[in-house]
């Protein structure tokens, strides 16, 4: 019988929850996708390992169409399956109990415990658990002390591929992740609204800007731009409302 956890560890072990450290405590080895030969975003789940004395397997990410593609869900399904194939053959190969490493919360724009419901399907006498950790929105949130939504009212978080139409549709405190430098292109319509951005939360490399998209959008491209050099990646979201939203 196999074990499996995944973890959710924020932006690094200064994040790790009592439950993770305890889970991690039980694990032998850590799986992890290798995005390329330079992978930035595996430096991290190196020094995790590290302190819990975990052997780091790492798997070549299969190869998937980031071009936008028509049938963006049927690319994402074929790549799952490939992921899928390639954790089973390493949960059969070796022994002991095994975890995942995500970055924020496993719940949250995160595809690992879909994953890992899919390889359960495959090796039936798999047992897994998750546990939770801290999300992009729940540091933004703190690094800005606010609330992200107002009064009594809800918040929409999205993609930010997805931002234009929360705008359209009339949301009014929309929480945009997963950025891109064509992301900040479409705020550019709204310059009175009001933003709280922030890139790397939690990390060394963190940036923070707020104010309205006027007059801190070139300030906010430069800061990513930043971030992205100091790192090696970058990771952001922000907070947007239209004016008279600051409540």
């Amino acid at each position: 019988m196999s074990r499996l956890v995944v973890v959710g560890f924020g932006m690094g072990p200064q994040h790790l929850t009592d439950e993770a450290r305890a889970a991690l405590g039980g694990t032998d080895y850590v799986i992890a996708f290798r995005k390329g030969p330079d992978d930035p975003l595996l430096a991290v789940r190196r020094e995790i390992c590290g302190l819990f004395g975990l052997d780091l397997v790492e798997i070549d990410d299969p190869e998937r169409d980031r071009a936008d593609p028509v049938d963006y869900p049927a690319a994402v399904r074929a790549w799952h399956r490939a992921r899928v194939d390639a954790v089973a053959d390493v949960l059969r190969s070796r022994d002991g109990g095994a975890a995942f490493l995500v970055w924020g919360d496993p719940s949250l724009y995160d595809s690992t415990l879909r994953l890992v419901q899919q390889v359960a399907a495959v090796l039936p006498t798999l047992t897994w658990t998750a546990v939770a950790g801290i999300s992009a929105p729940s540091l933004l949130a703190a690094r800005h002390r606010i609330v992200l939504h107002e009064v009594g009212e809800p918040v929409h978080v999205t993609p930010a591929r997805h931002l234009r139409e929360a705008i359209v549709s009339g949301q009014r405190s929309i929480v945009a992740m997963l950025c891109s430098s064509a992301t900040f292109d479409a705020l550019e319509a709204h310059p009175r609204w009001r933003i709280w951005w922030g890139a790397n939360l939690g990390a060394p490399s963190e940036r923070l800007l707020a104010g309205r998209v006027v007059d801190v959008l070139p300030e906010i491209v430069a800061a990513r731009a930043a971030a992205k050099a100091e790192a090696g990646w970058v990771m952001d979201s922000f907070l947007l409302r239209p004016p008279g939203g600051e409540r």
